[in-house]
């Protein structure tokens, strides 16, 4: 067959038309599975700076009360 028939070149046409439409769909689930990642560490940061947050506060809150004992003795 000639490379110039047209049945070879549709033929060559469905094949990487198929080649892609897999390669987008590999990609798209590469895609969602990497948004999940990014909700979750998100999620993960948030809850991490609260903790971090929480920390802050009571060691403030522990040199306020030594101070104060400081001042009283």
């Amino acid at each position: 067959m000639d490379s110039f028939d047209p049945a070879t070149q549709l033929q060559a046409l469905a094949t990487r038309l198929d080649a892609l439409f897999e390669r987008n769909r590999r990609l798209a689930e590469e895609n969602r599975s990497l948004r999940q990642q990014q909700e979750q560490l998100v999620g993960e940061r948030a809850q991490l700076l609260a903790k971090n947050e929480q920390a802050r506060s009571r060691v403030e809150a522990m040199i306020t009360r030594l101070k104060s004992l400081e001042q009283h003795t």
